[in-house]
C-alpha cells in the first residue's frame, strides 16, 4: 500500500519516513513540501543521503490518485487549509497537526489563535488515541492523531477515569516536560542552544493549546456532565526527544499501589505499546526513547488520597509519527504493530 507525506521536512515528517522505510506493507510513494518542491531530501537532512527522493509540490488530486494515505505532518494551520480538498478524495488522511481534534466550534480559534477548518470536516474526523478509539478508527476516513503531551496524559490518566476511580469533578494536575524537538524544526530564541542549554524552562503558563484537547477526552471518558478543569502546564528540558507527565489526581475512595497496577495492567493487557512498570518503580524517557512505547508508573498516596501517575513517551514516535503509523495499520486493516515492533534506543 503506498502513502505520501505532506510536510516531509519537518521533524514529524523525517520520523515517518524512517519508520515507514522498515515498514512491511506500506511504502512511501511520494513526500511533499509548500517550499522545497524540486530539492531533494537529504539536502536538508544529511542523515537520508541514502535516499534520492524529490520533493514534491503538494497536489491533493494527485497525491490522491497515487497513494491510499496521506499523512499530513504540518504546523497547525495548514492541515486546516488542506484538508477540504482531501476530503472530497478517495483517500485515507492522518492529520499529525492539531487542526481537526477539538470539536467544539470556536475552541480551536481560542487556543490556537487561527481560523478552524469547516466544522462539518471537523466532526468527521476521529481521534486516533489507538488504544481507547481502535472500533472508530477502524471505519474512519480522516484521522486527527492526538497531540504529544496528550498522549502521554491521556494514556496515564485513562484507567482512573474509564474504571471509576475519578469522574468529572475529579482535581487532575498535569506537570509535563518535554525535548525541544517538540517545539518543531524552525528556529526560534526559545530552543535556542545558548538558551536552553543547562536551563530548565516554563512556557505557556495556563495557556497550552494541548488543554481543551486532554479536557476533551475526560468530558468522553466521564460519565458526569461538567468536568473540572485541569491544571496542565509544561516545561522545556536540555534533551532532544521525550515526554515526561507527572499526574496528581484526587480519587474518589481508598486504594493501594498493587491495586493501581492490577488494574492498569488489566486495563492494558492487549495494548502491547503500553507497559506498566513494576511497584515502585517508575519510567524514565530514556527508556522510551526512540520507540512506540508509553510507560506507566503509579502510585497512591493514603496521606493525600491522591495517585501520582508518571507517564512517559518518545514525543517524535508515540507523540507523532509512530502513533499515527500505529493509527495507519489499523485504518488498512494490518497488524498494529507492523513496521512499530522495535526496542528503544539504549542508552
Amino acid at each position: 500500500m503506498n502513502v505520501s507525506i505532506v510536510g516531509a521536512t519537518g521533524y514529524g515528517g523525517v520520523e515517518l519516513i524512517r519508520l515507514l522505510n522498515n515498514h512491511p506493507q506500506l511504502k512511501i510513494k511520494s513526500l511533499h513540501t509548500s517550499s522545497q518542491s524540486g530539492r531533494s531530501l537529504y539536502e536538508e537532512n544529511a542523515h537520508l543521503m541514502h535516499m534520492n527522493d524529490k520533493l514534491e509540490e503538494i497536489d491533493p488530486e494527485v497525491i490522491a490518485k497515487n497513494s491510499d494515505i496521506v499523512f499530513l505532518a504540518t504546523p497547525s494551520g495548514i492541515s486546516s487549509q488542506l484538508i477540504s480538498e482531501f476530503s472530497d478524495l478517495d483517500i485515507k488522511v492522518i492529520d499529525l497537526s492539531g487542526d481537526l481534534r477539538l470539536q467544539t466550534p470556536g475552541e480551536y480559534e481560542h487556543w490556537y489563535k487561527k481560523p478552524a477548518a469547516p466544522q462539518h470536516i471537523i466532526e468527521k474526523a476521529v481521534y486516533g488515541l489507538t488504544e481507547w478509539n481502535e472500533k472508530s478508527i477502524k471505519k474512519a476516513k480522516i484521522v486527527a492523531n492526538p497531540g504529544c503531551y496528550p498522549t502521554a496524559s491521556l494514556l496515564g490518566l485513562a484507567p482512573l477515569f474509564t474504571e471509576g476511580l475519578a469522574g468529572a469533578s475529579a482535581e487532575v494536575i498535569i506537570d509535563a516536560k518535554s525535548g525541544v524537538s517538540g517545539a518543531g524544526k524552525s528556529l526560534s530564541a526559545v530552543t535556542h542552544f545558548s538558551e536552553m542549554n543547562e536551563n530548565f524552562k516554563i512556557y505557556k503558563v495556563n495557556q497550552h493549546q494541548h488543554i481543551p484537547e486532554i479536557e476533551q477526552q475526560l468530558g468522553r471518558w466521564s460519565s458526569e456532565s461538567d468536568l473540572q478543569p485541569i491544571t496542565f502546564n509544561t516545561h522545556l528540558v536540555p534533551m532532544t526527544r521525550g515526554i515526561m507527565a507527572t499526574m496528581y489526581i484526587k480519587v474518589n475512595r481508598e486504594t493501594s499501589n498493587a491495586e493501581l497496577k492490577d488494574l492498569y495492567e488489566t486495563v492494558y493487557e492487549n495494548h502491547p505499546f503500553v507497559r506498566v512498570q513494576p511497584l515502585d518503580r517508575f519510567p524514565s524517557t530514556k527508556q522510551v526513547y526512540g520507540s512506540n512505547f508509553c510507560d506507566i508508573g503509579v502510585s497512591y498516596d493514603q496521606r493525600t488520597g491522591k495517585v501520582t501517575v508518571v507517564s512517559v513517551i518518545d514525543n517524535l514516535v508515540k507523540g507523532a509519527a509512530g502513533q499515527a503509523i500505529q493509527n495507519a495499520n489499523i485504518l488498512m486493516g494490518l497488524e498494529e504493530t507492523a513496521g512499530l515492533w522495535n526496542s528503544p534506543l539504549y542508552p
